[in-house]
């Protein structure tokens, strides 16, 4: 094969940019289809169209356009539903900290890659051995996601007016349902599970008495706590 269809690895075996293709198509198909849950909880939040159709278009971040929509439908302000998304969302900074020694992309290109800085995208191109199929993983999985699940969000969105009450169909679970499906399988450590527990205690438990929105912010501290305990307990291990 030639340079122009085979990617080298490491240790020197071939793999074909088909492969390095197929993986970011298989991503971006499977996540983009959840744009069609977010536009029928956007929509059910009381956000019209152009609104739902916009945070995809522009912010383009999945799990902060869920805690978005999921704090203003219960009722939260603006300023602790942008809050809670912002939070959620500074993680893809530090994403593109590594994915711009990994990918060296044209300073003129970065500005619009930054658009493309995702968990999915990020996944893909980091799991590749080579810049060049960094690049095309990051490129393949960027482009299907961002077309798919835009289209999907306009679809969703209209489907949601279509149908009228969202409630009364049980779609305003949709939202947090593909969340969690999102979320778990990245939860593979104990302090992971551990972060992710605190967070869920604190939010469900704080849910009755603060604002809609607040939990999910103070939700966060489970992070610090978590790694708090367990500086304390390698301590005193190592005390001994």
């Amino acid at each position: 094969m030639t340079d122009t269809t085979l990617t080298k690895t490491r240790d020197g075996e071939g793999k074909p940019d088909s492969a390095v293709v197929r993986d970011g198509l298989g991503v971006g198909v499977a996540v983009g289809l959840s744009g069609f849950a977010f536009g029928v909880t956007s929509a059910g939040s009381g956000l019209t169209l152009w609104q739902t159709c916009a945070l995809s278009l522009l912010v383009f971040t999945g799990a902060s356009q869920f805690a978005l929509v999921g704090a203003l439908a219960a009722g939260g302000g603006a300023f602790a539903a942008a809050a809670g998304a912002f939070f959620l969302g500074v993680r893809n900074a530090f994403y593109g900290l590594r994915l711009s020694q990994v990918l060296a992309l044209p300073r003129a290109v970065r500005p619009f890659a930054a658009q493309w800085v995702i968990d999915e995208t990020a996944a893909v191109a980091l799991a590749q051995p080579t810049r060049r199929a960094a690049r095309i993983g990051f490129v393949v999985t960027g482009l299907s996601l961002y077309a798919l699940w835009n289209l999907t969000t306009l679809a969703g969105a209209l489907g949601a007016e279509a149908i009228g009450d969202t409630d009364a169909w049980g779609l305003d679970a949709a939202g947090p349902a593909v969340f969690l499906a999102l979320l778990a399988p990245m939860l593979k450590t104990t302090t992971e599970r551990a972060v992710a527990g605190g967070a869920v205690l604190l939010g469900l438990g704080l849910l009755p008495v603060l604002p809609a929105g607040v939990p999910v912010l103070v939700a966060a501290l489970a992070a610090p706590t978590v790694l708090w305990a367990e500086g304390r307990r390698g301590k005193r291990g190592e005390d001994r």
